[in-house]
């Protein structure tokens, strides 16, 4: 009898400490993402200037940055640290405005971005909560600053894994790396230099003015498209699991006589590029698969039509959705 009493104690605390792991489990992960949606705000919200240093395995350029929050106004300034003439890259929300100097001319483009360091992950986590897993890691200094490391782990392969430094005390993004499916870094971009602003002066936010150079507008025009895929005549029929249209645009290309159709997906904080357009005459077509750094490309030719998919992921999501692109006779 006492060894069936020991016996049924020793199965109870077991029970009882297997319940209290997975409680401990559960609110490490709950924690994790209440400092990723933290961080997704304090990007947006926050006013701040540093230095921040971009890396992957073919460039390292060091990059000035500029953010205000003025009233939901959201502005910044980037300036890429290079040369006598750095490029000078303004945004307000996802509007940009680029200014590149080439020769002895400055070239102004305007173009639509998104999820631009450190303001890389959404608001909105759902998507990113449904394609990956978040754990808390170790803390580490950068910048001067202490931070939480967060892991977000893939469910799948069609999606590389992420490490997020964040700010432990104002939640800002100080570093974020990608990494492939062996866990080799593929890029990496950091704060050396981070501080935060109290006033709101907004002299900044204009172009420093070269006034011995002819500034010219370069006429890319796009417009966010109203029609969709199937009444274009074609259709995207397999995505990976995991990731949704989040736009579409038309664009005006120089030197190319028809418009271009540019589809974006993302699976909440990586995004792909897929881009259509017919094929001109006496042009040679783009077949087959590159990768150059981080980045993997699949292009094809459909029924007269030049088929190029884009982005940081893994070579298997861009091929998938290269070969889910149908067009409707």
């Amino acid at each position: 009898m006492l060894h069936f009493y020991t016996k049924f104690w020793f199965f109870a605390i077991s029970i009882a400490l297997s319940q209290l792991t997975f409680i401990t489990l559960a609110s490490a992960a709950d924690e994790a993402w209440l400092i990723l949606q933290k961080t997704a705000f304090a990007a947006r919200e926050l006013n701040y200037k540093g230095v921040f240093v971009y890396q992957n395995r073919l460039d390292t350029r060091s990059v000035e940055i500029h953010h205000m929050n003025n009233g939901g106004r959201e502005l910044t300034r980037n300036v890429v640290l290079a040369g006598q003439q750095p490029r000078q890259v303004f945004s307000e929300g996802a509007d940009i405005v680029i200014f590149s100097p080439k020769n002895d001319k400055v070239h102004i483009e305007k173009r639509r971005g998104q999820n631009l360091f450190p303001a890389m992950l959404p608001t909105d986590l759902t998507l990113i909560k449904y394609n990956y897993t978040a754990k808390l890691a170790t803390t580490e200094i950068i910048a001067g600053r202490a931070t939480q490391i967060v892991e977000l782990v893939p469910n799948d392969g069609f999606r590389y894994s992420y490490k997020i430094w964040a700010d432990i005390e104002f939640g800002l993004m100080a570093k974020v790396a990608m990494y492939d499916q062996k866990n080799e870094m593929l890029e990496q971009i950091w704060f050396n230099d981070l501080n935060m602003l109290n006033n709101q002066d907004l002299n900044w936010f204009q172009p420093k003015i070269d006034l011995t150079k002819q500034y010219v507008m370069e006429e890319e025009t796009s417009k966010h498209s109203d029609k969709t895929a199937a009444q274009q005549g074609w259709e995207v029929t397999d995505l990976p699991p995991g990731y949704r249209k989040i736009d579409q645009i038309e664009r005006v290309v120089p030197g190319k006589p028809h418009l271009v159709n540019q589809l974006i997906f993302s699976d909440g904080i990586a995004s792909v590029s897929l881009f259509i357009e017919p094929v001109a005459k006496g042009a040679r077509p783009k077949i087959g698969h590159t990768n150059v750094g981080n980045t993997n490309m699949c292009a094809h030719v459909i029924n007269g039509h030049q088929v190029t998919v884009v982005g940081e992921v893994p070579a298997a999501t861009v091929q998938q959705i290269s070969k889910s692109v149908t067009f409707k006779k």
